[in-house]
């Protein structure tokens, strides 16, 4: 799955895996916040949303944490990283249409 597609279609649903108060601080519109040591806890949530999920966080190191545990559970998945990455590409994408 190419994220820059996914993105520009507006296909699937971003989940942003950090705290709740760095998702306070500064998120994607739009997108769920499930921190990743919640994820297995609330996979009801996680099934309901559009797929595949687009992963992100504050530099990648979570959003791949979260991105292989979710593949394990069959979950389609993108591990995009940086939450700012996925924000520059919306931006770029918004030009371009």
């Amino acid at each position: 799955m190419n994220l820059k597609q996914l993105l520009k279609n507006n296909e699937g649903t971003i989940v942003d895996v950090r705290t709740p108060a760095e998702y306070k601080g500064g998120h994607i519109p739009g997108s769920v916040n499930i921190p990743v040591n919640e994820l297995l806890q609330r996979v009801h949530e996680l099934s309901e949303l559009k797929q595949p999920l687009i992963l992100c966080c504050a530099s990648g190191g979570r959003s791949a944490m979260a991105t292989h545990v979710l593949k394990e559970q069959k979950y389609a998945c993108v591990d995009a990283g940086s939450w700012l990455s996925i924000n520059y590409l919306l931006s770029q994408n918004v030009e371009t249409v």
